[in-house]
């Protein structure tokens, strides 16, 4: 335990950090493979922080099923491939100096009536075990996925793969139901009949899974490289400004417009506006169809896109329950202070030196200043010219969980006016206009409050500085020890200034002799 451990006595609702401990250091570094119906990924997760960090991730999309339903054989084509990928995985691994990889196969692999040749063949040349899961599992391991960057969250996970399209109920931390089917969009091109046959086998399909699943009114959660495409799309469609796709979100009305843009423009224009390969945006037509459905047969009332599916479900079989129930945001910005700040631990004492100017604040707003103070400095080695922006992108960019989009915009702009009195000039102007005025001149404010209490860090003492603020009185008061006064020079007092201007307060200073 570092000082500044020992002497911060309380937690609040977030608890002592985990990475310290020798048990969550253990999950330093995870490797896992997930041989897909349409794609071949290997990732690599990098630090004990609750969120996960990608220290390698790459995929090549080998297409396994194409063509399994009329052959009930993996594609020769896609199988040279995987291998191709699979060996230089390999290879990787053992250059890095990972333990072992963990890899999976889902619905082709399983499906295939030469899967287990294609898996002794992976095992013979690369030495590489690949576990063939059933379809319950692949659900239970993307809902797992999903409660890695939602730890509370609750609804319907709908993980669409090329040959296979699973659904997992979660509520409560836990997995419930679990139903798998064949509405892969991979499987559905082959499917006799063109769009009419297509049209047919989903609704029968969806018919079957509404009877065993019943109605789910709760959120819909969007797993799956299809789906992520149909988002890009979306976003493209209504000009969002924040490319996000981890917690972007969309109405049933948003998917029925999309899907008629989809249905009515060139799609190779549209793959390039969007950024969506050729070889996903082949399959986006039919994706849309099967979400149609869906959102027909669970009438969810909303519906929001994960970037964390099945291989961050194998990441989340690694921790232990006590990482499991924290919150993501505020232990991966406490794993960052640790690894860049200048004084980690100092976040710390700057939550308590700012607390008083946000008396009566909700939790979701109380994890946010939390966070803020933990990153208030990891970003010191950026050109002082320049820190308040690489502060916002770092915020809204990071692979940071369980962060709405307004959420990432109000941390980027706290951040921002950490660094920098006004955010004039910058070009974030239309991030910013998804915060209403409430909460652009709370994020002013607590960046501003930050930015006076960086200059007051030379002193351990945690009662070296104290604010108070009275709102009815419109007052904001300073008080800080005779140690801690020359530490108040022109610049901190220029900075308490423009603190008390945001808040359209009056000033008082005051030093304690005793």
């Amino acid at each position: 335990m570092d000082g500044s451990e020992k002497t911060s006595r309380d937690w609040g609702h977030f608890h002592r950090p985990l990475f310290a401990n020798p048990k969550s250091r253990d999950l330093s570094r995870v490797g896992v493979i997930d041989v897909g119906s349409n794609s071949v990924r290997l990732v690599v997760f990098d630090g004990a922080a609750r969120s996960p960090a990608y220290f390698f991730n790459e995929k090549v999309m080998c297409a396994l099923g194409a063509g399994l339903a009329d052959t009930g054989n993996l594609s020769p084509e896609g199988r040279i491939r995987a291998l191709a990928a699979l060996r230089r995985f390999c290879t990787i691994a053992k250059g890095i100096g990972l333990p072992d990889l963990t890899a999976v196969a889902t619905a082709a692999v399983r499906e295939a009536k030469d899967g287990s040749d294609f898996v002794g063949q992976v095992l013979a040349e690369t030495g590489l075990k690949i576990h063939v899961i059933d379809g319950s599992e692949e659900a239970r391991l993307s809902a797992q996925g999903v409660l890695l960057g939602w730890p509370g969250a609750y609804g319907l996970v709908c993980d669409i793969g090329g040959a296979s399209m699973e659904l997992a109920e979660i509520s409560n931390g836990q997995v419930g139901k679990r139903m798998t089917s064949q509405l892969g969009p991979l499987r559905l091109a082959g499917i006799k009949g063109g769009k009419q046959g297509r049209k047919k086998v989903i609704l029968e399909s969806l018919e079957v899974l509404r009877a065993q699943l019943g109605q789910q009114s709760d959120r819909l959660f969007l797993v799956g490289g299809s789906w992520r495409a149909i988002a890009r799309i979306d976003m493209q469609r209504r000009g969002y400004p924040l490319h996000v796709m981890h917690e972007y979100r969309m109405t049933p009305r948003d998917i029925r417009q999309t899907s008629e843009y989809i249905h009515t423009n060139n799609h190779d224009h549209l793959r390039k506006l969007a950024g969506v390969s050729s070889a996903r945006m082949a399959l986006v037509p039919i994706a849309i169809d099967v979400l149609k459905g869906i959102l027909r047969h669970f009438r969810p009332h909303d519906i929001a896109v994960s970037s964390y599916g099945i291989r961050e479900g194998m990441l989340y079989e690694h921790m232990p329950q006590a990482m499991r129930d924290r919150d993501p945001l505020i232990e991966s910005c406490r794993f960052a202070e640790r690894k860049d700040a200048r004084l980690p631990g100092f976040g710390m004492r700057l939550r308590k030196f700012i607390a008083p100017l946000f008396p009566k604040i909700t939790v979701d707003r109380e994890r946010l200043i939390h966070a803020a103070c933990l990153l208030h400095d990891v970003s010191w080695r950026a050109h002082s010219d320049f820190r308040g922006e690489v502060c916002f992108e770092y915020a809204t960019r990071a692979n940071l969980g369980g962060l709405r989009h307004r959420e990432r915009i109000f941390l980027g702009l706290a951040l921002l006016h950490r660094y920098r009195n006004n955010r004039e000039g910058t070009r974030f102007d239309a991030l910013l206009s998804l915060l209403s005025e409430a909460d652009l001149k709370q994020a002013e404010v607590l960046g501003k409050a930050m930015r006076l209490g960086a200059m007051l860090w030379a002193n351990p003492d945690d009662d070296t500085a104290k604010m108070a603020w009275a709102p009815k009185k419109m007052k904001l008061s300073l008080t800080l020890t005779a140690e801690a006064y020359p530490l108040f020079g022109e610049v901190a007092e220029a900075r308490f200034e423009a603190l008390a201007s945001a808040l359209n307060a009056t000033t008082q200073v005051d030093v304690k002799l005793t």
